[in-house]
């Protein structure tokens, strides 16, 4: 068996979903509002459309991409997952004691080709590419998952980017709202709907970045330091996952931020005024190469294997400043 490439998208003013098949979209009838009512009750049907050699189909040229994670959804972040991302933001580059968990807000969800709006407050704009976890299954207790029954759990995967302003993740020491802008989350454009005996192959996809077509971050899921079965695992003893919602497994090397152990001690000190360690930073990181992103930069980003039988699509985002977010 294969998995399914599965999109939401948006035509003639209506959200569908449809199976992809050889570069077409093949409609999938039913209403299904969220993800979470997609994966209850519309699963089966995709599957049939996906025979149905007479279905109903569009071209991707056709229609507007949307997000196919939707909201109201959880979404649970991994943060300093590869030894390459704790070196660059000033950390001990062996796997930690514990998994560094935070969430971003649903209101962040965009999709694939979205434009990423820098809010007016933002110097420091950063990219994350990051591989998407989807829950397939309630979990409201404590379980253990391995390897061996991380299908009971997971959906799908999906691609996306943990865009972050740095500047207020840092300086405030707030990660919730320095992550969590409206447009910080592009997803998608393909949910990777995965057959049990494809589970395996989550711990080898190739992960790439480009901005402005310069490959920023390259990397395999097989360096991740807490793997998705251990993560679950870890998630579930402290909060519940639902059907729909996503877990984001953490970046790779390569993101325009580059911390020192001892930068990062000055911009973490609760002793130091918010201006004092703004000011720190900014002028440290802009100083450096400055690799963050500013109005007109186009990022890319791809997830798939090897052998390109999972493929999760391609995003682009144009970055465009917003002048009417005010400073905070």
């Amino acid at each position: 068996m294969m998995g399914m490439q599965v999109v939401r998208f948006e035509k003639n003013h209506t959200e569908k979903w449809g199976v992809v098949e050889e570069n077409r979209i093949k409609l999938v009838k039913g209403n299904y509002p969220t993800l979470a009512d997609f994966l209850e009750k519309g699963q089966e049907e995709a599957q049939r459309i996906l025979e149905d050699t007479s279905a109903e189909s569009v071209s991707f040229d056709d229609v507007t991409l949307l997000s196919p994670v939707t909201k109201p959804a959880r979404i649970i972040c991994q943060g300093a997952n590869y030894s390459s991302h704790r070196t660059e933001s000033g950390m001990e580059a062996n796997r930690p004691p514990f998994n560094l968990l935070f969430s971003k807000a649903d209101s962040s969800l965009s999709g694939a080709y979205s434009e990423i709006i820098r809010p007016s407050n933002v110097e420091l704009l950063d990219y994350e590419i990051e591989l998407g976890l989807v829950i397939g299954s309630n979990i409201n207790e404590a379980i253990e998952v391995t390897d061996d029954n991380l299908h009971e759990y997971l959906a799908g995967i999906v691609l996306t980017n943990d865009v972050s302003a740095r500047d207020v993740q840092f300086v405030q020491g707030q990660w919730l709202r320095g992550k969590s802008y409206r447009t910080f989350c592009p997803t998608g454009p393909i949910l990777y709907l995965l057959d049990k005996e494809e589970v395996p192959r989550i711990h080898d996809l190739e992960l790439n970045l480009w901005v402005n077509d310069e490959l920023r971050q390259s990397a395999s899921t097989n360096q991740l330091l807490y793997k998705p079965a251990e993560t679950l695992t870890d998630v579930s003893q402290v909060m519940d996952l639902s059907k729909g919602d996503m877990v984001l497994s953490g970046t790779t090397g390569g993101v325009a931020m580059n911390l020192t152990p001892d930068l990062l001690k000055q911009v973490s000190d609760p002793t130091q005024s918010v201006e004092s360690k703004r000011k720190t930073l900014v002028e440290n990181q802009l100083k450096n190469g400055n690799k963050y992103l500013k109005e007109g930069d186009v990022v890319r980003a791809s997830i798939k294997s090897k052998d390109g039988k999972i493929n999760l699509g391609e995003q682009r985002n144009v970055v465009i400043s917003h002048s009417l977010v005010t400073a905070e």
